[in-house]
């Protein structure tokens, strides 16, 4: 005769079997993302794209607060048209059909208000006009005229005075921005690569944090 017999709260054990995959499931999936998260920064600091885009990387492990089985891991970026271009390669046309305008060192990184530099930024940080300069066998120029170049290695206007033959003693002319039709990036980043491989880990990280 075979008899059966349940010792404890069979109820209370399985209850507690699932809460704890709900547990290892969440676990898992945090682990996960922060993984993408450290493989896409490595990536973009390879890449030498900067110290500040790989911070742009966010993940966030959900539901928040809880656990579940159906835990889900999100990575996302903060400047997710930067990284995309990277991500594909691109090219980069000008919205007008004319020219995209490439800062030179000497244009600094900023214009009015902290934001990026532009043409007309750059002329009302520093006072100085702009001269379009056409050329044929290269990149067209805006130059900036009498200028100098300070400390921080900008063109800043300079103050020297004008001798009697109206030249500007130590002035320059300046070159602030090349001029192209259109810029291609290639391609620097390969995202999905650490997609997968986390994918890949989610299994076996379940049963690590799942305990016995």
């Amino acid at each position: 005769m075979i008899r059966a017999v349940t010792i404890g709260d069979i109820k209370k054990a399985m209850r507690e079997e699932y809460q704890a995959g709900e547990k290892a499931v969440k676990t898992a999936m945090s682990v996960a993302g922060k993984g993408i998260q450290a493989g896409w920064r490595g990536q973009i600091a390879a890449a030498g794209l900067g110290a500040r885009l790989p911070r742009t990387i966010r993940t966030r492990a959900y539901p928040i607060g809880e656990n579940s089985m159906n835990a889900a891991a999100v990575v996302w970026a903060n400047a997710p048209e930067i990284i995309g271009a990277f991500d594909r390669g691109a090219t980069i046309r000008s919205r007008d059909g004319f020219w995209l305008a490439i800062p030179t060192p000497e244009a600094g990184a900023k214009g009015m208000g902290r934001k990026r530099i532009t043409p007309g930024g750059y002329e009302q940080r520093t006072g100085l006009r702009l001269r379009f300069v056409y050329r044929s066998n290269g990149p067209s120029l805006l130059v900036a005229d009498g200028a100098r170049i300070n400390t921080r290695g900008r063109a800043v206007m300079s103050r020297a005075k004008v001798r009697a033959d109206g030249i500007q003693r130590g002035a320059v002319t300046a070159i602030i921005f090349w001029l192209v039709p259109q810029v291609t990036l290639r391609k620097r980043l390969n995202l999905s690569r650490d997609i997968d491989t986390w994918a890949n880990r989610v299994p076996g990280l379940i049963v690590r944090n799942w305990p016995e």
